[in-house]
């Protein structure tokens, strides 16, 4: 059984040094709804791109190979002495973790933030962070999973369009490709569409289906990502608004009767009662066992979300899966559940 804890995921580093390590505040701003949208200027070949694990620790192997594919990309990766800490099951001390993230976005050398892996642990260092300050700083900010959680509250704080995306991916595969086109060469109208999975892959493993839970069309800011970050959130400073939103949503290695739990509690939520529509990427090892009399993933997706009434569909290709496709958060999109595609209405960059 896949557990999101132990999905590990890569990202990119390499051995520059600059500065010393900036102490982060230990203030948050509260606001209800995000502010202005902050959008950050797109990547070109040069442009150096900090590393961090703000979550879990990371190994030799995960490094090296994430190296490759930040330089694959015509780029310099860089990250501090920090990202190397094994503090228990976190890469570092909470305080090491929010200094590095600080560091690279005060950085002037730095133009990009990619997180290496998930895990678990941002949660843990968001009262650290100086949204202020972290304001001043437009960059692109890449993770997902764990990373759910900084993508989040940095647009509903400072309305930082943030990129749910591999990280450190396969050179040359469908995620690779997807972080470098949409990151380095924006269009300004673009369509996220499925992966499209071969027969064996679809018919062997169920949670790999698409269906349409609810038809129709949507349109609203992209917002989500990881169920069991998104469900931790709620109720905290660091809650995310639902209204007028397409809320995106994955997860790894829960049981069906965590999904639902953890559903059941956004459905509870106000704001998420105003959503626009639901996009599931694909939740891999979230299926019942073999034999077991619990419920289906798709039962459970489907009774939670059907009464809802408004367009929602599950099985699109993000998540933690190789084969998963990069999406901003905070920028207006169009669900359509006839193509089953996402529609970006306007650029995510500058």
């Amino acid at each position: 059984m896949i557990k999101r804890r132990d999905f590990i995921q890569n990202s990119s580093a390499a051995l520059l040094a600059v500065g010393l390590p900036v102490r982060a505040s230990v203030k948050s701003q509260e606001t209800t709804h995000p502010p202005k949208v902050n959008k950050p200027k797109r990547l070109k070949k040069g442009d150096i791109v900090g590393l961090i694990a703000p979550g879990y620790a990371i190994t030799e192997e995960q490094l090296e190979r994430s190296i490759k594919a930040i330089k694959a990309m015509g780029m310099e990766p860089y990250h501090t002495s920090r990202i190397f800490g094994n503090h228990g099951y976190l890469s570092n001390t909470d305080t090491e973790r929010a200094e590095d993230l600080m560091h690279m976005f005060r950085n002037p050398k730095v133009d990009a933030v990619f997180c290496i892996r998930g895990g678990y642990g941002c949660t843990r260092i968001l009262d650290m962070l100086d949204f202020s300050l972290l304001a001043q700083h437009t960059k692109i900010l890449l993770g997902y999973s764990d990373i759910t959680a900084l993508l989040n509250t940095f647009y509903q704080k400072i309305g930082l369009i943030g990129f749910h995306g591999a990280m450190g991916p396969e050179l040359d595969s469908y995620a690779y490709n997807g972080v470098k086109d949409l990151l380095m060469h924006p269009k300004k109208k673009w369509i996220l569409e499925n992966y499209q999975f071969d027969e064996d892959t679809l018919l062997n493993n169920p949670v790999y289906e698409p269906y349409v839970i609810t038809p129709g069309t949507a349109k609203g800011k992209l917002v989500g990502g990881n169920l069991s970050l998104l469900s931790a959130m709620n109720g905290t400073d660091y809650g995310l608004d639902y209204s007028d939103t397409i809320v995106c949503i994955e997860d790894v290695g829960e049981a069906p009767y965590r999904i639902d739990r953890m559903l059941t509690q956004l459905l509870s939520t106000p704001s998420f009662k105003k959503a626009s529509g639901v996009v599931f990427g694909v939740c891999a090892g979230c299926d019942k066992k073999e034999g077991s009399d619990s419920f289906s993933l798709k039962e459970v997706v489907t009774d939670r979300l059907a009464p809802m009434g408004i367009p929602a569909v599950y099985g699109m290709s993000f998540g933690h899966i190789a084969e998963t496709f990069t999406f901003p958060i905070g920028i207006e999109a169009v669900l359509d559940t006839a193509s089953f595609s996402l529609r970006l209405e306007e650029k995510p960059l500058t």
